[in-house]
């Protein structure tokens, strides 16, 4: 068997389903989206065994490979989603390759991500890389020497649930005061007193120089960069990437961040990371999602 010569990436999220296919040069040559019905859970499973029909009847002969990008932890074997409460019924356990009868690999959606700015985006020219995606949560993922790092029981990453505040309310693994409730969307109602339904709104205020926002928006960066600056202890990394929704705030996000990176970076010899934002948005998770399939199939195909 020849090596793989075309690659789909999937990514589920509550809201839609994402779809690409990548040819043996890594370049998208198809995409589709779908809404995924959460809740629904043999609509969207149907539809994305059509979306692979789809794709891999436009390529007579090819040689095929999917990838799942989903959130949740995955199987050691990245045959399907191992843990995953609370959303997406039916997405635990469920194997994918027995459902689209063709060889699928299944990883964590912030990790996916990571591979594709590591392998076709910002990072495709580091080995030692962090990612965070920020957005309604905070989620993260490891490069290490050129590969995805998941550790013991493919956990490895959850950086958003790292402590800022050892004395605030526990968030949803627990953890107190953690980088993603200090961050993420899913507070900015309580941090802001009731004001705010969404970080874009707060921003947008920032921008109209509202003070009170800019006090908010402040705080948050400020607890941002405490959580890099950790993770660059912990990790040096040569580059962080941020990626989601927030990272879409630009220089309101990245100004105010080096900023803070000054006071909090411990700078030996005058090294520092670089903090960038991220190249892919929508299609992030499905194109990493592809890339992992593609290098794992074919890793398998020349073990045999």
């Amino acid at each position: 068997m020849g090596p793989i010569t075309h690659a789909i990436g999937i990514d589920l999220g509550g809201t839609r389903i994402k779809a690409i296919m990548l040819d043996e040069r890594l370049e998208v040559v198809r995409q589709a989206f779908l809404p995924t019905k959460d809740g629904t859970e043999q609509i969207w499973k149907e539809e994305v065994l059509q979306i692979v029909k789809q794709f891999t009847e436009e390529v007579p002969g090819g040689r095929f490979a999917v990838g799942i990008s989903a959130p949740g932890l995955p199987s050691d074997d990245h045959s399907y989603i191992a843990h995953m409460p609370g959303r997406m019924q039916g997405l635990e356990n469920f194997l994918w390759s027995l459902h689209l009868r063709v060889g699928a690999h299944v990883l964590n959606d912030a990790v996916a991500a990571m591979l594709a700015e590591s392998r076709l985006g910002a990072a495709r020219q580091f080995k030692h890389v962090v990612m965070l995606t920020l957005g309604t949560g905070v989620g993260g993922a490891l490069l290490i020497n050129g590969e995805p790092y998941m550790g013991s029981f493919l956990k490895a990453g959850h950086i958003g649930h790292m402590v800022i505040d050892w004395k605030g309310e526990p968030d949803v693994t627990g953890m107190p005061g953690s980088l993603e409730d200090a961050i993420g969307n899913v507070t900015i109602e309580k941090r802001s007193g009731g004001r705010y339904k969404s970080t874009d709104h707060l921003i947008s205020d920032c921008r109209k120089k509202d003070q009170l926002a800019i006090s908010i928006w402040e705080e948050s960066v400020q607890k941002l960069a405490i959580g890099l600056a950790s993770i660059t202890n912990i990790l040096s990394p040569e580059l962080i990437v941020l990626g989601g929704g927030i990272a879409e705030a630009g220089e309101f996000l990245f100004k105010p961040l080096e900023e803070h990176m000054e006071r909090y970076e411990w700078r030996a010899g005058g090294d520092k990371v670089k903090i960038v934002k991220a190249e892919f948005s929508d299609l992030s998770g499905a194109i990493g999602a592809a890339c992992f399939a593609m290098e794992k199939e074919n890793k398998i195909r020349n073990q045999q």
